[in-house]
């Protein structure tokens, strides 16, 4: 709903007619590593020519591949689009962008350098995916070939090395194919070294060729994904939720740990990321450490399980569908990214309280150490020798006034009354013994 209404109102805003005098191509670049932030704009972009009344598409490709998932709303987009599509491999179109490539329903072009192939999924070490999601590729590569009259059996050699191609790929080998194999095997139609070499191989020379540029709308939720700031808006929710915890209220944590939490489960719900039961887990998580701060405070089993809730649906937002390893790799270094950034936000904080002036009562300016023993009033040297009147019974303690000022004393075990003269003859701290003078 949200991504459709984003959608509609990029497109109110890009849609340009096209003039009548002569055809017109959009151009949609397909490069460096395909995320999820790419998706939507293609998506876009296909609209956008559509509604303009384009004459063909063309997917300019130049990556090394990507998230599966991003690539499989690409291919949706791209097979659902109502006007001929081209992909033009300048110059790589590896795993992922092999799939997009596929896509295609107007056909592949190669400039003179392109390749095309190497689409076995693998993790963040260059292992190989599960058989699950290797099988699953493997037969959307093949989907994908039938539906475009091209070589299924080249297209499953692609993602999975066991298959075997007399003559063209050994067992143990993925298949990556150079121009000039690919057009000999029909699975690229033709070679050209220029854009407007491409437009006069599919029959529309001197084109007008237009582009969709991104949006703001699609720039803030890149941004938002992206692997510098996810770390930030992710500190910032944990710093909002434990300073809740500890105060025991709602406040300022807590509206910013909302705004925080809000746009990166957001961002990721508008790219396809997150769904429901991603928030459906978040939500839970929020209630958990809702009872700890309002009913249980401290912190218990119920907020552990608030914060592990919140933890998990991190994660889940963060690897999307069919994850491989390098997903979870991923989602697991910006999740550790926050949590070191929350622990240094935590010590430079307790580090800065001591020097603090609204926090001055928290903490004792200076300390007692046993070797120095417990002093609690200076030594009165200056009294010893004077005389003095009990000012009360010293039975044997009492006051006294010595040269004026009311004294705390006591007698080395006579009683004296009150009004009788006595003399100090030690101090020791706060004990100012005396004697009948």
């Amino acid at each position: 709903m949200i991504r459709r209404f984003i959608t509609t109102i990029a497109l109110v805003v890009t849609a340009v007619p096209v003039s009548a005098q002569g055809p017109v191509v959009y151009r949609i670049p397909v490069s460096g590593t395909i995320e999820m932030g790419l998706a939507p704009y293609v998506a876009r972009a296909l609209a956008v020519a559509h509604e303009a009344g384009a004459d063909a598409v063309i997917l300019d490709i130049d990556t090394p591949g990507g998230r599966v998932d991003a690539a499989e709303r690409i291919v949706d987009a791209v097979r659902g689009a109502e006007l001929p599509v081209y992909a033009y491999v300048n110059s790589r179109a590896y795993s992922a962008g092999a799939m997009v490539a596929l896509a295609a329903s107007g056909g592949i072009y190669m400039s003179p350098i392109g390749v095309i192939g190497a689409a076995t999924p693998v993790d963040g070490q260059g292992t190989k995916a599960p058989e699950k999601i290797v099988s699953a590729m493997r037969a959307a590569f093949r989907s994908l070939a039938e539906a475009n009259d091209l070589d299924p059996r080249l297209a499953e050699g692609m993602v999975d090395e066991s298959i075997d191609i007399p003559g063209i790929k050994p067992v143990g080998q993925l298949l990556t194919l150079s121009v000039s194999e690919a057009i000999d095997l029909g699975f690229a139609k033709g070679r050209t070294e220029t854009m407007a070499g491409l437009l006069t191989a599919v029959g529309l020379e001197g084109a007008t060729i237009e582009e969709v540029p991104v949006n703001w709308a699609e720039y803030v939720v890149r941004f938002l994904t992206s692997p510098l700031v996810s770390p930030l808006l992710l500190s910032l929710g944990m710093l909002g939720l434990v300073f809740e915890i500890k105060s025991g209220a709602f406040g300022l944590g807590g509206l910013v740990s909302l705004a925080s939490l809000g746009a990166f489960f957001g961002s990721h719900l508008i790219l396809g990321l997150a769904g429901w039961e991603v928030l459906l887990m978040l939500g839970l998580g929020a209630v958990a450490i809702a009872v700890e701060v309002f009913l249980l405070p401290g912190f218990g089993v119920a907020g552990i399980l608030g914060v592990l809730l919140v933890g998990a649906s991190v994660i889940m937002a963060l690897v999307g569908n069919l994850p491989t390893m390098t997903d979870f790799l991923q989602a697991g270094a910006i999740l550790g990214a926050s949590l070191i950034i929350s622990a240094a936000v935590f010590i430079a904080w307790f580090r800065h309280l001591p020097n603090s002036t609204r926090f001055t009562g928290l903490f004792l300016k200076s300390a007692t150490h046993a070797s120095e023993g417990y002093v609690s009033a200076a030594v009165r040297g200056d009294l010893v020798g004077k005389l003095g009147a009990a000012l009360t019974d010293l039975r044997p303690s009492g006051t006294a006034v010595i040269d004026g000022e009311r004294v705390d004393v006591v007698t080395e075990g006579d009683f004296v009354k009150a009004g009788a003269p006595v003399t100090v003859v030690r101090s020791e701290g706060y004990r100012h013994i005396v004697r009948p003078a």
